[in-house]
């Protein structure tokens, strides 16, 4: 069986090929608090609104974020649109983004109207040109993934029937990963899956499999039946059923596997079929078996499902799922992505909480450790633990640190009664993330002098105030390190 704990620190050194209908997806979140009185329809106070890279690009995003490179096929208009995706992209830098621009198309585009205090869509408005590309962009989108083949590890085909993936497209591709020996995942559109003959693995949603095999697959028993159907048609090695809160079903050359969905609070569902695709690719990329592959897939739905808006996650993020902690309670205290953050925030500001921060490495807890965090507490309601990443401990420390990684220091923090959040930040210093919290109170340890407290000026012009803890004396992690590794005398 793959060995996550050990194999997930490879992710860095996979590359995926996506080839698929790239869009733009624009979330515009606001409250509602009234009726128009010129038509029965509530209107929204727009708050604020973000633009992200959609639909295959999703994928693609997913693909990065996991700590992979992407190198992304796909089709854009001559238009605004198209224009803002292409800056979006040069701006990922495991993204290599090779378009085609056609401009007899519009560059689908999706914008999505999003009650900020229920979480929930109110409306969703499409730019899109359905229609298939034509032959000569064909003929760019096949040149662009055969030559970028040699370099991927797996080959995604995601098809939102945009007209990206035409027969010719599909088939082409799907011809060259085979001679290649590449694996093909393809995330499926329409009825007709006999265009997608001779794919490694295909992942419909339930419905999708239904229409596709004209068939009920309502039971766990007719989802087997209508997935190894599915599977013998068009000649792949597996079948994979998403099932929303039901979870997955795997169908392979072995017995069926079900694996059950994570108990979660969903905030949003959009894009959780590409954080699937991605992960599914990836791991495979990584030559990983079916069933782990679809594990680690269906853990990292659980974490996108629980963000906002067409999300991504990191390789901390599904480590710290597929691995949990001990208990739930510490594992939710424990934030990678910054955009949880902000909701944490915006629900204690609204409670009027008055919210503190203190950061370091915290690689071997000590008493030292211990009492400033619990003084730190006593200076706030709500207590937030900025904790250095790896590559920032070791800048700071050298090598040979940090003794534990990033998941078990964060792990131990958060199962302290004084800590409400662990947010962990890349840089040498918490000014980014201080930034972003505006702490009431910033709470360091009394080697420090106000002056020196990294964040200091940006506390203290926002209101806030610098607390100094007084220290434990003979607790110290360098030194207990230093003792562990001297030689015995």
């Amino acid at each position: 069986m793959f060995d996550f704990d050990k194999q997930l620190s490879a992710l860095t050194g996979q590359t995926v090929l996506c080839v698929g209908d790239l869009m733009l997806d624009e979330f515009v979140y606001g409250e509602v608090s009234r009726i128009s009185p010129e038509a029965p329809t509530p209107v929204i106070a727009v708050k604020r609104s973000e633009l992200l890279i959609g639909g295959a690009g999703n994928v693609a995003r997913n693909i990065a974020s996991l700590g992979a490179r992407c190198i992304f096929v796909g089709v854009v208009g001559d238009d605004d649109a198209g224009r803002t995706l292409k800056k979006a992209l040069v701006k990922q830098r495991r993204i290599e983004a090779r378009l085609v621009t056609d401009k007899s198309r519009q560059t689908t585009r999706k914008v999505r109207f999003v009650s900020e205090h229920h979480s929930a869509h109110m409306l969703r408005a499409d730019w899109e040109a359905g229609a298939h590309v034509n032959g000569k962009s064909e003929a760019a989108l096949i040149t662009f993934a055969t030559r970028a083949m040699k370099k991927a590890g797996a080959v995604v085909l995601s098809d939102y029937a945009k007209g990206t993936l035409t027969k010719r497209v599909v088939r082409a591709v799907i011809s060259a990963a085979r001679k290649a020996g590449k694996p093909v995942i393809v995330d499926p559109k329409g009825r007709d899956y006999s265009v997608y003959r001779g794919a490694t693995l295909i992942t419909p949603n339930r419905q999708e499999l239904a229409d596709a095999t004209h068939s009920a697959a309502a039971t766990d028993k007719e989802i087997v039946t209508a997935a190894i159907t599915l599977r013998s048609k068009i000649g792949a090695r597996a079948v994979l059923v998403t099932r929303s809160e039901a979870g997955m079903t795997l169908v392979s050359k072995g017995a069926p596997v079900h694996v059950p969905a994570y108990p979660v609070r969903v905030r949003d569902v959009s894009g959780a079929g590409d954080t699937v695709v991605a992960a599914l690719s990836v791991m495979l990329a990584m030559r990983a078996d079916f069933e782990s592959a679809v594990r680690a897939a269906n853990a990292a739905a659980a974490v996108v499902v629980g963000k906002r808006g067409t999300a991504t996650l990191s390789s901390a993020e599904l480590r710290a799922r597929i691995l949990p902690a001990a208990s739930r309670a510490p594992e939710e205290k424990i934030v990678f992505d910054w955009a949880l953050l902000d909701e944490h925030l915006d629900e204690w500001r609204k409670q009027g909480l008055r919210v503190g921060f203190t950061n370091g490495c915290f690689d071997l807890l000590h008493p030292g450790h211990v009492r400033l965090l619990a003084g730190a507490r006593e200076a706030c309601d709500r207590l937030i633990v900025g904790l250095n990443g790896d590559a920032s401990v070791t800048r700071l420390k050298g090598k040979g640190r940090p003794v534990q990684n990033v998941k078990a220091r964060a792990e131990v923090l958060a199962a302290l009664e004084a800590v409400d959040l662990v947010v962990v930040f890349d840089e040498d210093t918490p000014e980014k993330l201080i930034r972003r919290v505006k702490p009431t109170a910033l709470v360091k340890g009394s080697d420090y002098t106000r002056d020196k407290v990294v964040g200091h000026e940006i506390v203290e012009a926002l209101g806030g105030e610098i607390v100094l803890i007084e220290l434990v004396p003979g607790h110290s992690t360098t030194a207990m390190v230093a003792r562990t590794r001297s030689p015995k005398s």
